[in-house]
């Protein structure tokens, strides 16, 4: 339990440090993009997936 409680203190300084900084803007920003890509790529899959072999 108490492990668990160190490891989320420690999360949490290392958060605040990357929101203080102005880190956490560009990592938002990258995520966002990354989520639009493996959205188009799921649904690229699921198309493709959906054909029969022929």
């Amino acid at each position: 339990m108490l492990r668990a409680a160190i490891l989320f203190f420690v999360m949490a300084l290392i958060a605040a440090f990357l929101g203080f900084t102005g880190i956490a803007a560009n990592a938002a920003w990258i995520g966002k993009i990354m989520v639009f890509v493996f959205i188009a790529l799921a649904i690229a899959s699921f198309i493709v997936g959906r054909r029969s072999p022929a």
